[in-house]
């Protein structure tokens, strides 16, 4: 089998088991007369491990008309923000030591050696989820990180 095509099959099997992101909105920061304006993109995704956790995340986005081509690299500023939204249950795959965490979000930010990941670790100590953003590159990733903690409490609905 050609090797592009064994390589194509072994990353869309390995994005199945990660969260997909829907916008909720963006803003632009500089307009560009050619292409799509510079914007801070706002996204949402659930935590595909853990049902009730969702993470907001906020990213730079290039425009111009590399960025309206697709050929434009994002910079390496994000933020993060992870809630409980109900009732939360861990596996004991998380439960059970998770010290080099587990990716639960990527997104690629350039056409090729960029991308943005989000990775979840348990802290059993303090019975919470910890969620960091970063970027990293094929060759030289960047220290720019974002850090959201979700702590795991007894979930209260108010009954009418």
């Amino acid at each position: 089998m050609n090797k592009k095509i064994v390589f194509a099959l072994m990353g869309w099997a390995f994005c199945l088991g990660m969260a997909q992101a829907e916008e909720v909105g963006s803003v632009d920061t500089v307009f560009k007369l050619f292409g799509p304006d510079h914007k801070i993109v706002v996204e949402a995704f659930d935590d595909p491990d853990v049902p009730n956790v969702t993470c907001y995340l906020s990213r730079a986005k290039t425009g111009g008309i590399k960025g309206g081509l697709g050929l434009a690299e994002d910079t390496s500023d994000a933020a993060i923000s992870c809630q409980q939204v109900g009732p939360i249950t861990l596996s004991d795959k998380i439960k059970n030591g998770q010290r080099h965490g587990s990716v639960v979000f990527q997104k690629r930010t350039s056409l090729v050696f960029r991308r943005l990941q989000v990775v979840r670790f348990y802290d059993a100590k303090r019975n919470a989820l910890v969620y960091l953003s970063y970027s990293d590159r094929v060759v030289e990733g960047s220290p720019k990180n974002a850090l959201s903690a979700v702590p795991i409490i007894p979930w209260c609905e108010k009954r009418l």
